[in-house]
């Protein structure tokens, strides 16, 4: 572990990363590719576009500073982090690269401020944190291989699609190899890799497994996004290729699944948000007080309506249609209500507070302005962050909540 030294000169960085951490993480990468170019057949290229991918990191390293004497609280991050590295392949070896790369980006931003003693206690940290996270990939990568998976990626082929709105298709995957594939959590993801034709780099993406597990197959659904959006690659590629294509995949990985309770649950789902949700919906079995707010532009582009209406039916009973249809009343246990924003329907306070109860476990999933938005309403009918689950579509950023 870290001597005192190396901890209080580490925590003396804390207000300069606060400040220039962005502009390092930023420097970092662009330093990193530039001298690296084959590393971008691992990294999401959207993210960088985009800035998510730098931000992200400079949160990751500002918190790590703050509590570089005790990173037990940071803990649930680095794990997170962990399955998406797994995910894209992430190996022990690229680790001294990005150290490299990281402290030459901290020296470069900083100038005559980064010490010698400076550069050495970060040098000393990111060793420590870098052995954290090789320790915690190499016990998801053993966990996969236990599980029937595998480590980076491995060929499927697109064995059948099926239209699930105006701009969502579901993709059912399954190994090239005739194997099974192994069990996964309702909630959890794959990377898809592929080789788009113009891009001189292999594009990769994670997408959410949007059904329960089961050893035959995978299935991804996926919304066709703007060709002027960067973003767009991948989905469109996937749209307009045919079945029997080969691509890449990786074992499921992820920390944003359903933990079993007695209490009632909520899901919210804002657009392609559903995915995981209804994942997560479709494996309950015998339980009342169940929620579910659909979000959608409009009904055109809603997607797996009918299948959470029939999920809902089930869990309702006989008496299901009854119940169903008479949405937010007493005599319902479980309800499903969509909401248009080109009606002008939003995620507000008047609307949860119906649905809600002080145990309520909710979990959602969507944009993040959208997210933000509902965390807020739920904070305003006194629900609890500790009862609030979400992840993001990609690096997680920071929430402006109240």
């Amino acid at each position: 572990m870290l001597d005192q030294h190396t901890i209080d000169v580490i925590k003396s960085t804390v207000p300069v990363l606060e400040v220039h951490g962005v502009t390092i993480t930023k420097t970092f990468y662009h330093n990193l590719f530039r001298d690296n170019p084959t590393l971008l057949n691992i990294f999401n290229h959207t993210n960088q576009s985009k800035g998510r991918q730098q931000t992200a990191l400079a949160n990751t390293v500002y918190a790590a500073a703050q509590h570089i004497d005790n990173l037990e609280p940071i803990v649930p991050v680095v794990v997170q982090i962990a399955h998406k590295h797994v995910s894209l392949g992430v190996l022990p070896e690229h680790y001294p690269i990005v150290g490299q790369y990281l402290l030459g980006a901290i020296k470069e931003v900083l100038g005559d401020a980064a010490t010698d003693e400076i550069i050495d206690a970060w040098a000393k940290a990111y060793g420590v944190i870098a052995d954290i996270f090789i320790s915690v990939e190499e016990d998801l990568y053993k966990a996969a291989e236990n599980n029937g998976g595998w480590r980076a990626f491995k060929q499927f082929k697109i064995a059948r699609k099926e239209q699930e709105s105006a701009d969502v298709i579901s993709f059912y995957l399954t190994p090239t190899d005739g194997s099974k594939v192994p069990a996964y959590k309702p909630g959890q993801y794959v990377t898809i890799r592929v080789t788009v034709p113009g891009e001189e780099y292999m594009l990769n993406r994670q997408y959410t497994l949007s059904q329960p597990s089961n050893s035959q197959e995978f299935r991804i659904s996926v919304k066709r996004e703007s060709e002027n959006l960067i973003n767009g690659k991948v989905s469109n590629f996937l749209h307009d290729t045919e079945v029997g294509t080969v691509i890449d995949v990786s074992a499921p990985a992820g920390v944003f699944t359903y933990e079993p309770t007695n209490a009632a649950v909520l899901f919210i789902s804002g657009g392609i948000g559903v995915t995981p949700l209804n994942a997560m919906f479709q494996t309950i079995e015998n339980k009342e007080n169940i929620t579910f707010i659909q979000c959608a532009r409009n009904e055109k582009v809603l997607a797996f309506h009918e299948a959470i209406q029939n999920k809902m039916n089930t869990l309702n009973g006989p008496t299901g249609l009854r119940k169903l249809f008479s949405a937010f009343k007493k005599d319902s246990n479980s309800h499903h209500q969509v909401l248009y924003s080109d009606n002008n329907e939003y995620i507000n306070a008047s609307i949860l507070r119906p649905t809600l109860t002080s145990d309520t476990h909710v979990y959602m999933c969507g944009p993040t302005p959208f997210m933000e938005a509902a965390i807020n309403a739920l904070h305003e009918c006194n629900i609890p962050d500790s009862q609030i689950h979400y992840e993001f579509f990609g690096p997680a950023m920071q929430l402006n909540t109240k």
